[in-house]
């Protein structure tokens, strides 16, 4: 039975109950949806998309979610839409478990048909207000790769706050500007017309549309979806023409990468300047789709892509990225980063980051990758390039160690030598080489910083700055990680102690790993340096990473309430990337949750994204603890937390790490 929405006006619901399909689906016929039902959970995920339904009900009241309720998550996740779980009273403690796994609605037995129709209506009402689908999914990967087209005018300001791609398209050097400003952009013969919709919107508080060309683009034009409410004004904005379109082809529709058009003409861009392409092609992808399946493999694709966004960052930022065919992806470097030395060493990042396992339901994942490096010849055009980077992919394929090869711009081929980095970092320390740089805290409600984390950066001599993140995976291989967490503990409470009175106020932040408090002696080691420095430890949070395993929960949480008692707070670094998040909250006595920074990002995706971060949120309030953000980076992802109760945020969006004098500078600048 098809679920087209369109043909008599009934809203269509896909139910997934192995003892009660039929029941259900007489149940939802009554309230007025038209149900399709399904018994078995293996072919659920086809089946729940080819009805189109836009929300699907899992019935659990026998249990089983692993099996009932995880193998839609993927098809939600590709086809949008909203998911209600049916559970028994006894069964309500699972909810924010539930809620964790995909789960957007539940509503407990027994069902009536008066609270069936209100958990239906209120679960269509989420794919209503979110724009429903695919559309939805497209628009936020639009906005969390800052290429949505918005504006909008809050009550009692005078000044317009235009997003930074629509302001770039109208040719306006800043995004906040006057109504009268813009509208100067705008052809003078379509002004009037402008004006006049957006006055009868004003009078009748209607949505309403506006159209106009594009200036200096001719035969383009974008259209203006107007929305009114409580004094402000706002609008999302869409091409209306071809210019809609090439928008597009600048962007890989599965990924939100930047597409092969766009990487061509970026490396068209670079013809004669030092530039190098690494080419990473994922191995036998097609065998993963064959196991899991289409929907799951073009999931899987965009996970892929952001953590290749992700280590990009950290090793080369500004390095382009683009997907370039089904499973390569291609990362240009320029400028200092161009080297060999550094190129190898991203390439070495991205192959271990892809082949961190994935998972899948109860599945999980392991894919492996290979990467070909080419550097440009001065004669090099880009499809040169690209040409000589799948020469060098090729020998990576073909070869065996870590699947890299170098094209040189002597056409030298070689295999990448062993990694120095162990070595270099037993070096570091005596050379200085590991600096710390603090990262303000901020209230959501204010501009005052209240805090900062100390994070570690190393200088190192070959590769340049290089994150925390690749400095504690070294460390890690290398088995260094206990010295180096102390010599950071101990200089980043040095740099604090001798802050001036201006930053009396400020709680300082530091890292503690797993294998920190698994030492003998830890407690006191750490009281010592503190008291020994100087700082007060009424000032001091020590963060758990989350991400690094606790073997001995019940003896962290000993230690931890023994901390509290000396005066220090306790935080959960990292929230939402581990696999023992649940437990730790439950076992260790915290004040703060830390979410992390891919969670906190995900606030302004998805609907379900969205969900799991209020779960997150929520969920830590109830527990009586203060929640801060990490890498927030955009005003709607603050605006968001703000509105779920997170108490504090850090982030680019305010302040990367800076150095301890330019901390000072920040804080008397107010």
């Amino acid at each position: 039975m098809s679920g087209d929405q369109s043909t008599d006006g009934q809203r269509s619901l896909f139910i997934l109950s192995p003892g009660d399909r039929d029941g259900l689906r007489q149940a939802a016929q009554r309230v007025g949806w038209r149900a399709i039902g399904a018994r078995r959970a293996k072919d659920a995920p086809q089946r729940y998309l080819n009805s189109e339904a836009q929300v699907a009900l899992v019935d659990l009241r026998k249990g089983g979610a692993a099996e009932l309720l995880a193998p839609l998550v993927p098809a939600m996740e590709a086809g949008g839409g909203a998911l209600l779980v049916l559970i028994d009273p006894q069964d309500e403690a699972h909810i924010p478990t539930l809620m964790t796994a995909g789960a957007t609605h539940y509503l407990v037995a027994p069902v009536s048909d008066a609270r069936l129709g209100a958990a239906l209506a209120s679960a269509y009402r989420l794919v209503e207000r979110l724009g429903g689908g695919a559309q939805h999914s497209q628009r936020a990967q639009r906005i969390r790769r800052g290429d949505a087209l918005y504006w909008d005018l809050a009550r009692g300001h005078r000044l317009l706050r235009l997003s930074d791609n629509l302001a770039r398209h109208l040719g306006l050097a800043n995004v906040q500007v006057a109504p009268s400003t813009l509208l100067r952009r705008l052809p003078r013969s379509e002004r009037r017309s402008i004006l006049t919709a957006l006055k009868a919107m004003r009078s009748t508080g209607h949505p309403a549309a506006l159209a106009h060309s594009v200036p200096g683009r001719p035969g383009q034009r974008l259209v203006h979806h107007l929305r009114a409410g409580t004094g402000a004004i706002a609008a999302d904005v869409e091409w209306l023409s071809d210019g809609h379109e090439q928008e597009g082809a600048n962007r890989d529709y599965l990924t939100g990468l930047r597409s092969r058009q766009a990487a061509l003409e970026w490396l068209d861009r670079r013809v004669g300047l030092p530039t190098t392409i690494l080419l990473l092609s994922i191995s036998q992808f097609d065998r993963m789709n064959a196991a899991y399946g289409q929907v799951v493999g073009d999931a899987l694709l965009g996970r892929i892509a952001r953590r290749i966004e992700r280590m990009v960052d950290d090793v080369a930022p500004g390095a382009m990225v683009a997907r370039i065919a089904g499973t390569e992806f291609l990362i240009g470097l320029t400028g200092e980063t161009a080297g060999s030395d550094r190129a190898t060493f991203l390439a070495r990042q991205l192959i271990g980051a892809v082949g961190q396992p994935f998972s899948a339901g109860d599945h999980l994942i392991r894919l492996t990758a290979r990467c070909g490096i080419a550097q440009a010849r001065t004669e090099d055009d880009a499809t040169q390039l690209l040409r000589r980077a799948g020469t060098a992919l090729s020998d990576a394929r073909q070869g065996g160690g870590e699947g890299i090869r170098i094209l040189s711009a002597e056409r030298q081929s070689r295999q990448v030598d062993g990694d120095r980095l162990e070595t270099d970092l037993r070096l570091a320390l005596d050379r200085g080489e590991i600096g710390i740089v603090f990262q303000p805290q901020y209230p959501v409600d204010s501009d005052k910083i209240s805090g900062v984390e100390a994070l570690a950066r190393w200088n190192h001599p070959h590769y340049g700055p290089l994150g925390a993140g690749i400095l504690f995976a070294t460390a890690e291989r290398s088995d260094y990680m206990l010295p180096l967490s102390a010599h950071i503990q101990a200089e980043a409470l040095r740099q604090a102690a001798a802050w001036p009175g201006a930053l009396s106020d400020l709680r300082l932040s530091i890292n503690v790993t797993a294998a920190d408090i698994a030492q003998p002696g830890f407690m006191g080691n750490l009281l010592g340096l503190v008291d020994g420095s100087g700082f007060p430890r009424s000032r001091l949070t020590v963060e758990i990473t989350e991400s690094g395993l606790i073997e001995d929960v019940g003896a962290a949480g000993a230690l931890l309430t023994a901390l509290r008692a000396e005066g220090l707070a306790v935080a959960i670094d990292d929230f939402g990337t581990g696999y023992s998040s649940l437990a730790y909250l439950k076992s260790l006595p915290l004040d703060y949750l830390k979410i992390d920074s891919g969670l906190a990002q995900d606030i302004a995706g998805t609907a379900r994204d969205r969900i799991i971060v209020r779960g997150v949120i929520h969920m830590a309030k109830s527990l009586g603890l203060k929640v801060i953000a990490e890498g927030v980076e955009t005003e709607e992802q603050l605006d968001l937390l703000a509105r779920e109760g997170c108490d504090y945020y850090q982030g680019f969006l305010r302040s990367a790490g800076v150095a301890s004098a330019d901390l000072i500078n920040l804080v008397l600048r107010g």
